[in-house]
C-alpha cells in the first residue's frame, strides 16, 4: 500500500478561559477535509523552537495554513489597526517560517481565510487590516450573528486561466465570508485568481509552483456536502501526494 502524505496542519497557542492553561488548536474541520481527502492530517505545535520546527517540517509532504485571527502587523510593516485581533506571537512565527520554507523548496502549500493573508505577507505582500473602515462601499465579509459558518454570504468570480477554477470547475462560485483584513499588494511571484463584487482579493496561487494556492473562505465548512469545495483538498493532497 503506498504511504499517505503527511499534511502538517498548523495550530493556534490560545487559552480556554483568561489566565488558564495553553493548548495548540486546529479547526476539526479542517482535519477531516485532508482525511476525506486521503491524507494524514498532522498537526504543527506553534509553540516550539525553530530547530523543532524545522524538523517537523522536514517529515510532512505538505503544509496547510487554516483561518484564525489577525496576523501581527509588524509581518508587513505597519502598526497595528484598532479593530484588529491580539497577535498569537508563536503562530505568527511558525506559520512565516513555514511559508517562506515551503515556497523556497517547492513544498505544496495551502492557505485558508488567516492563511491566505499569511502565506501573502511572510512573502512580502501587504493587507488591508479592516475592510469595513478602510475600503469604501465594501460587502459583508463577516460572520453575521445568527448565521452558519457555511452561510453563503457573496459570490466570487474566477479567473479562468487558474488552476483555481481548473479545480472547482465553475468561474462564478457563492461562498461563506468569516474576516474583517484582507489581501491588498500581493506577494510576487503570486496573481490574484478571485474576486468579490467590491474588488476584494479572494484567491491566489503562484504558478510557477507544484501548488501554492489560497482562498479568503473557508472551503473546509462547505467541503462535506460541496464536491467542488472537497476538491480543492484533494488537488492540495494529490500534489502532496507526487
Amino acid at each position: 500500500m503506498a504511504r499517505l502524505p503527511l499534511i502538517g496542519v498548523t495550530t493556534a497557542v490560545r487559552a480556554l478561559q483568561p489566565g488558564g492553561i495553553t493548548f495548540c488548536a486546529a479547526y476539526t474541520a479542517i482535519v477531516s477535509s485532508l482525511e476525506r481527502a486521503g491524507a494524514l492530517p498532522v498537526l504543527i505545535p506553534s509553540n516550539v523552537g525553530p530547530e523543532t520546527l524545522r524538523a517537523l517540517y522536514d517529515q510532512v509532504d505538505g503544509v496547510l495554513l487554516p483561518g484564525g485571527g489577525d496576523l501581527d502587523a509588524k509581518y508587513f510593516n505597519e502598526s497595528a489597526h484598532p479593530a484588529s485581533d491580539p497577535p498569537d506571537p508563536y503562530r505568527d512565527s511558525a506559520e512565516v517560517n513555514l511559508v517562506r520554507w515551503a515556497i523556497d523548496e517547492d513544498r505544496p502549500l495551502f492557505g485558508i481565510c488567516r492563511g491566505h493573508q499569511v502565506i501573502n505577507a511572510a512573502l512580502g505582500g501587504s493587507l488591508i487590516q479592516d475592510i469595513p473602515s478602510q475600503c469604501e462601499d465594501p460587502l459583508e465579509h463577516r460572520l453575521l450573528e445568527g448565521n452558519p459558518r457555511d452561510y453563503r454570504s457573496h459570490v466570487v468570480v474566477l479567473n479562468e486561466q487558474s488552476r483555481l477554477a481548473g479545480i472547482l470547475g465553475e468561474l462564478k462560485i457563492a461562498v461563506n465570508s468569516i474576516h474583517h483584513q484582507a489581501v491588498r499588494d500581493l506577494a510576487r511571484g503570486f496573481v490574484a485568481t478571485a474576486y468579490a463584487g467590491d474588488g476584494i482579493i479572494e484567491a491566489s496561487e503562484h504558478p510557477s509552483k507544484k501548488f501554492a494556492l489560497t482562498v479568503q473562505w473557508h472551503p473546509e465548512d462547505l467541503a462535506a456536502d460541496d464536491p467542488k469545495m472537497q476538491a480543492l483538498f484533494d488537488a492540495f493532497v494529490a500534489a502532496a501526494r507526487g
